[in-house]
């Protein structure tokens, strides 16, 4: 068969692994580049063969078992796999096209599949539309969080129905090692907690570190994790501040769009709505630009002007500024994006959050980053490809407001 023939090719790729040795930086790059547009383009077509496979066989359950065994995968790798084949020709059509054209991989795709497995196939496909231009480009972690804000917006009410049900379905598990070890988590707990409850943690771990501590991070973290469950040290007193983005519109509810959980992404309006009026929240007005939905101001009784500056970047960053990196801004390093010592200035337009690794990979050799007056951070890399991060604006643009069509309360 002439397609197995020119995918089985040995003779071409060993000229193409024979030429590599010559490359330098940059070309390296460029053909790392290619390859992976390649493989994907290749994982497309593994993809639709499944589908057909499956399809052949009427979706029979004993179709997993062979994929595990022609392809060499466990079971359920093997079944996410057909699930995904079959998804992707049927449902999200236009994300297959994305690996056609080399401008996403398998592992991106199946992010996408996993995200919007739980919609209807009419919304399957406007979420797949929506996501058309979102994909390319990002990592996988974006695209999660990208085809989950999708998927929520497509369907806001199944959205809150699905959340209030994984919520429900919160549980702690104990699993027993070897050699003496054990695993215990708390498997779908409230999302704000979790965070909460890790920062608190990851907190009093640093602290310890800075103290002399030779222990590692890792360590320091499980070990306080077991002294507050074990002695319940702190009595629950201790707040551990969550941020939640939510467009005012939203908290009324007069819209339902999705909200923002710091390093988490969004959730649906209604769990939003949950969260920020609980007991322990504390409400914030952020005053936003209409046509970009970009911070302009934080409000605020009274504070120091250098902790309201800090203050200000990291609520307009919400996370670490390098594109892909996810980190909180509250736990990153406030950074001089043109060093101090240099001539920068203490001021938003030169500052952005960068957490630990990237505030030092930033000082590397050939590494150069350049903030514009929008916001928009460019980080050019040692082989001289460029990469920007932009804020994500904490609403979609608009030109009017929801009450406009209102009639007046009077």
């Amino acid at each position: 068969m002439a397609l197995l023939e020119e995918l089985t090719d040995s003779d071409l790729l060993g000229l193409v692994n024979a030429s590599v040795d010559s490359l330098d930086d940059k070309d390296s790059v460029a053909v790392a580049q290619a390859a992976s547009a390649g493989i994907a383009r290749l994982e497309a077509v593994r993809f639709r063969a499944l589908a057909q496979l499956n399809r052949h066989r009427g979706g029979a359950g004993s179709v997993v078992q062979e994929v595990a065994l022609e392809l060499s995968l466990v079971d359920n790798h093997a079944g996410s796999m057909v699930a995904a084949a079959e998804a992707l020709t049927t449902r999200l059509p236009r994300t297959l096209a994305l690996m056609d054209r080399g401008k996403l991989g398998g592992f991106g795709a199946m992010k996408v599949v996993a995200a919007t497995a739980w919609l209807s196939e009419e919304n399957a496909r406007a979420a797949d539309a929506v996501l058309e231009d979102r994909l390319p480009g990002r990592n996988a972690d974006q695209i999660r969080k990208a085809a989950n804000h999708a998927a929520i917006s497509v369907d806001r009410d199944g959205a809150d129905r699905r959340a209030r049900r994984h919520r429900e379905g919160r549980r702690l598990t104990l699993r027993q090692g070897e050699a003496g070890v054990a695993s215990i988590e708390v498997e779908d707990g409230p999302v704000e907690k979790v965070t909460a409850a890790y920062r608190r943690i990851d907190r009093e771990a640093r602290a310890l570190r800075k103290s002399g501590e030779t222990r590692t991070l890792d360590q320091l973290r499980a070990d306080i994790a077991l002294d507050l469950l074990l002695s319940g040290q702190g009595g629950g007193s201790e707040r551990t501040e969550v941020f939640l983005y939510m467009d005012l519109f939203t908290y009324l509810g007069l819209n339902n769009d999705p909200a923002e959980l710091a390093g988490h992404g969004h959730i649906p309006a209604g769990l939003a709505r949950q969260i920020a009026t609980g007991p322990d929240a504390v409400l914030r007005r952020i005053i936003t630009d209409p046509l970009s939905g970009q911070v302009l101001d934080v409000g605020r009784d009274r504070y120091r002007p250098t902790a309201g500056l800090g203050e200000f970047v990291r609520v307009r960053d919400r996370e670490c500024r390098r594109p892909g990196c996810h980190r909180p801004a509250q736990a990153c390093d406030l950074d001089h994006v043109v060093p101090w010592q240099f001539g920068g200035h203490t001021a938003a337009d030169e500052l952005v959050d960068l957490c630990r690794r990237d505030h030092r990979l930033k000082d590397e050799p050939g590494w150069v980053y350049q903030l514009a007056p929008d916001g928009t951070l460019t980080i050019t890399t040692p082989t001289g490809h460029s990469y920007d991060s932009t804020p994500p604006p904490l609403h979609e643009p608009r030109t009017q407001s929801p009450l406009a069509d209102e009639p007046p309360p009077f």
